[in-house]
C-alpha cells in the first residue's frame, strides 16, 4: 500500500495521461460537484470516480481517502442538519427543527465531499510530481515558481505526517498511550508540535537551498527538456468532464 499522496507506478489508462489533462480533468470534475445540488447526480459522479480509483488498482488508497474525507464531511453534515430547518419536521430543536429537507442536504454534503475528493487526489497517485510541475509550467503556462510550490507543499504532507508518527512511536516507547479518548489524544499530540515544527523548518530549509543551488531562479518554460503531447485519450476526456459540467449547470438551471 502507498503512503499518503505517493506515486504509484502503473500502465493504466490515467497512470499514460497527459500530466495537465489530469489536473484541468480533476478540477473541472470537482467544479461539476459543487455547481449542482441534485443528489441522483452527485452519487453517479461519486461512481465514475471510484470506478477511475479502481481501474488504476488503488482500491486501498481510495478506501483510506474516503474514510478520511467522511470523518471530515459527519462533521459539515451535522452542522447542516442542527442549521438547516427544512422539509418536514422530524425532531423539534429549541433553535428550529430537523427535517426532511435536512437531512437531504447533510446527505448532499457528504456525497459532494467524496465525489470531488477522489480525482483531485487521485491525480497526485498516478502522476509524478516532477512531470505535474513541468507540464504545468510548458502546457499551462503557470509561472515555474507557482507550480513548484503547489507540489512542494503536497509533497511536504506525507513527509510531515511521517514525521508525527515518529515522533509519536519515540512518545509511546517512553511511556506515553494515545489510546484515550479524542480530547486526550489532542492534549497528548499539542506538545508534539513543537519537534515536529523544528523538523519541519530545517527540511524546508535545506529543499530552498537544494533548490537555489539547482538554478531555482533561472528556470523557464524552455527548461524541461521532456515534452508532453496530448493523445485522443486525453480530449476524450477533457471532452467528457467538460460534458459533466454542463450537466451539472443545466441540473441547476432547470431544477
Amino acid at each position: 500500500m502507498a503512503k499518503f499522496l505517493e506515486y504509484v507506478p502503473g500502465d493504466s489508462f490515467l497512470h499514460r495521461m497527459n500530466p495537465s489533462v489530469k489536473l484541468v480533468c480533476a478540477v473541472l470534475f470537482a467544479i461539476a460537484c459543487f455547481v449542482t445540488s441534485n443528489l441522483a447526480f452527485l452519487t453517479a459522479m461519486l461512481a465514475i470516480a471510484v470506478a477511475l480509483a479502481l481501474a488504476c488498482g488503488l482500491r486501498r488508497e481510495t478506501a483510506g481517502l474516503m474514510k478520511a474525507v467522511f470523518a471530515f464531511s459527519l462533521i459539515l453534515a451535522v452542522v447542516l442538519l442542527l442549521t438547516t430547518p427544512t422539509g418536514t419536521p422530524l425532531v423539534t430543536l429549541p433553535w428550529g427543527f430537523i427535517g426532511t429537507g435536512s437531512l437531504l442536504a447533510a446527505l448532499t454534503a457528504i456525497v459532494r465531499l467524496e465525489a470531488a475528493a477522489i480525482p483531485l487526489f487521485l491525480v497526485f497517485y498516478v502522476t509524478r510530481m516532477s512531470d505535474i510541475t513541468n507540464s504545468a509550467v510548458k502546457q499551462l503556462h503557470v509561472p515555474y515558481k507557482y507550480a513548484f510550490t503547489f507540489t512542494s507543499t503536497v509533497h511536504f504532507i506525507p513527509v510531515f505526517m511521517n514525521d508525527m508518527a515518529g515522533i509519536m512511536e519515540a512518545q509511546t516507547a517512553r511511556g506515553v498511550a494515545f489510546d484515550g479518548s479524542i480530547v486526550q489524544k489532542v492534549r497528548l499530540m499539542m506538545p508534539l508540535c513543537v519537534p515536529l515544527l523544528v523538523s519541519s523548518v530545517r527540511k524546508t530549509n535545506s529543499a530552498a537551498i537544494a533548490a537555489e543551488v539547482r538554478g531555482f531562479n533561472l528556470r523557464t518554460r524552455q527548461s524541461g527538456y521532456k515534452d508532453y503531447p496530448l493523445h485522443t485519450v486525453d480530449y476524450l476526456a477533457m471532452a467528457l468532464c467538460a460534458l459533466l459540467l454542463a450537466a451539472s449547470i443545466a441540473l441547476v438551471v432547470l431544477g
